[in-house]
């Protein structure tokens, strides 16, 4: 360790934004009212992350033997089996329909471009491309991120600009770089021309008088996405079973939390759940996306983003929201450089990343099989490639 290292072991920086590739953050379209009063204060965020950086300055120490102290083991969290909410009840008929629009290639414009598409579920939620391919083969300027165990960060894309999933779900679809349907009502018509979502709805949403809408379009998706979890052996370590990592492993995590990473990467997610500045030490090379800048249009948000969980990092690459950094090693190193400050050694970065390896999940293979989806009708909108 260099002499800065030795003096000041927790630096007031973090290491927030190692890319998971949804939580369904693709899509470039603006925030509704409804979803600017959902989000954090700019102001409340950057103050919660100033108060996390000067209580990781005087962080318990870890223990010298195998184990970390307890304490500070007490910031993570196991995660759970499902991400409820009461405002979108899970039901089996929800899932089911959920499961089947997740698939569904005919809410593109062109029938070509499904969630799955981008967020691809056998690949633990990832195309692996730096940007993702969308109508007519056009490109936005961010990485998409996994879905899996994105139900339960604070806000949903990479400026944060949806407040849960189910206000995230139709933004993808309406975009016109991805799946470019015209608005909500051209999603409605497409569904409402085959008869078999229609009973799917029907049953989903009992009682309504016309549950084929783009409102219950988001909560059917939104209730499949929250079972997408996947829990790991650090889920059973943080059980207690303290055999669950290796010695390396556990090396790993000492470096993470000893130089601060864990003041952004923390809690059930390990990330997703607070905003920071990309290059607080060292300026992000690519300066063309300004983060929540766009959203908010406050100063204060130049370059804010929301920090991305490090569950089945290891499985997600390229990182970043600009999908710049395509290993591990090499995510690790720029995040040590710009937001700590630090040229972390080839030994750190591999016991860290050695670590990161222990936070794969296993996928729910049942649960993601791909439906088989209903048979158009005469009705049903034919593809558009223009």
């Amino acid at each position: 360790m260099n002499e800065a290292r030795t003096r000041f072991p927790i630096l007031a920086r973090c290491l927030p934004l190692l890319a998971l590739p949804a939580a369904l953050a693709c899509g470039g379209e603006t925030q509704s009212e409804a979803q600017v009063a959902a989000m954090l204060a700019t102001e409340s965020s950057a103050a919660e992350s100033k108060t996390a950086r000067a209580k990781a300055s005087s962080a318990e120490p870890v223990a010298e033997t195998g184990k970390l102290n307890p304490r500070l083991l007490r910031r993570f969290k196991p995660v759970r089996d499902a991400i409820e909410t009461a405002d979108n009840p899970i039901t089996a008929a929800k899932v089911e329909l959920g499961r089947m629009l997740y698939f569904e290639p005919r809410l593109s414009k062109n029938h070509d471009l499904s969630c799955n598409s981008c967020h691809v579920l056998d690949r633990y939620g990832v195309d692996g491309q730096r940007t993702s391919p969308g109508h007519k083969g056009q490109r936005g300027q961010r990485n998409s991120p996994t879905v899996y165990n994105a139900a339960g960060h604070f806000v949903q894309f990479w400026d944060g600009r949806a407040a849960t999933i189910e206000d995230q779900a139709m933004g993808p679809i309406t975009n016109p770089v991805e799946m470019a349907m015209a608005d909500g009502q051209a999603v409605e018509r497409t569904l409402r021309s085959i008869p078999e979502y229609v009973a799917l709805f029907k049953t989903a949403f009992p009682g309504e008088r016309q549950p084929v809408i783009d409102d219950n379009v988001s909560k059917a998706i939104g209730a499949f996405e929250r079972g997408l979890v996947t829990p790991s052996r650090w889920d059973a370590y943080l059980k207690g079973d303290e055999k669950a990592l290796s010695a390396q492993e556990l090396d790993g995590l000492k470096v993470f939390t000893n130089v601060g990473c864990m003041v952004c990467h923390t809690g059930e997610f390990l990330g997703g759940s607070m905003f920071e500045k990309v290059g607080v030490v060292e300026e992000w090379i690519n300066q063309a996306d300004q983060g929540r800048l766009a959203v908010t249009k406050l100063e204060a948000d130049r370059m804010m983003f929301k920090v991305p969980s490090l569950r089945n990092i290891d499985k997600t690459a390229p990182y970043f929201h600009d999908g710049s950094a395509a290993t591990l090693d090499e995510a690790v190193s720029m995040m040590g450089r710009h937001q700590l400050g630090l040229e972390l050694t080839s030994e750190e970065r591999n016991a860290i990343v050695s670590w990161f390896r222990s936070l794969t999940g296993e996928l729910p293979k049942a649960y993601i099989q791909p439906p088989q989806l209903p048979a158009a009708s005469p009705q049903t909108p034919a593809p558009n490639p223009a």
